[in-house]
């Protein structure tokens, strides 16, 4: 396990949600928390529609977020899926698309300029997927990102890959994989980890929750603030899944094993940042 950041003051104890709640309390005012959506707020579902957050998270974020600097969800889903299914949540920001929308405190939903003009090639993209791959493949189109998914057809996975990136190759697209998905997406140099690593420039302190490969660059980012400056307390927490095994876990300091036991940490921080 990674250690903990505690600035230049080492735990004497191996790292556990008591001990890194704590740490955070000290400077809770300038700790932003964020969290993707999928796997990590939300259970994964077979139709990606129909997903909805864990049971208490919600509840859990509203009552965190007067005691820290900012929450913010950082997510594949595009800004407006977001708004609609975090339950009218105030003063939050939310990064879509990996970054290429934004939306700060419930305001307008702004684009990334670079990205636009590839809007046309993404929904052609999307009618081409829909009429060429197999029944069972399920086309998201996301306005810059269409993601293919074979939840439902596992046996389609290595098709529904071989030909996404290739598509990806043809048309100068990237390709971000997943649980269970291939996303395509244009050349703009938007990541989680570019999202993270703007927005700790000058905080105190960062916890990230994360469930999927895409995660790890946010992982890497707190690693990278930490490293450059010892008073930064960055804290990395995993929630754990068998589709992704062990390599987000290993790259976190904390894990958890579902969206609902997120509910229950968060819950139970509340009294040490109070």
């Amino acid at each position: 396990m990674p250690p903990l950041n505690l600035g230049n003051q080492q735990p004497k104890t191996p790292l556990n949600a008591e001990h890194a709640w704590r740490a955070t309390a000290a400077r809770a005012g300038d700790v932003v928390l964020f969290f993707d959506f999928d796997g990590t707020l939300a259970p994964v579902d077979d139709d990606p529609t129909a997903v909805r957050p864990a049971p208490n998270v919600l509840t859990a974020l509203e009552a965190l977020a007067p005691h820290v600097r900012r929450i913010a969800i950082v997510s594949a889903r595009p800004v407006d899926f977001l708004r609609d299914h975090l339950g009218g949540l105030a003063g939050i920001d939310l990064y879509g698309l990996y970054g290429l929308e934004h939306s700060h405190s419930g305001g307008d939903t702004v684009t990334e300029p670079a990205a636009l003009p590839w809007v046309p090639t993404m929904s052609e993209l999307a009618e081409q997927a829909r009429a060429e791959l197999p029944p069972g493949t399920l086309v998201e189109f996301k306005r810059l990102s269409v993601a293919l998914h074979w939840r439902t057809a596992p046996h389609l996975g290595d098709l529904v890959q071989e030909w996404g990136r290739a598509q990806a190759e043809r048309l100068g697209l990237r390709a971000q994989p997943g649980r269970m998905v291939l996303e395509l997406k244009p050349p703009v140099d938007r990541d989680k980890g570019m999202v993270i690593g703007e927005t700790v420039r000058d905080a105190g302190g960062a916890w990230y929750f994360g469930d999927d490969v895409s995660d790890i660059k946010a992982f890497a980012a707190l690693r990278a603030r930490a490293a450059a400056d010892p008073d930064f307390l960055g804290i990395c927490v995993a929630v754990a899944n068998p589709e992704t095994g062990h390599e987000v876990a290993d790259a976190a300091d904390l894990t958890l094993d579902s969206p609902a036991a997120l509910a229950d940490f968060l819950t139970a921080a509340l009294p040490h940042l109070r």
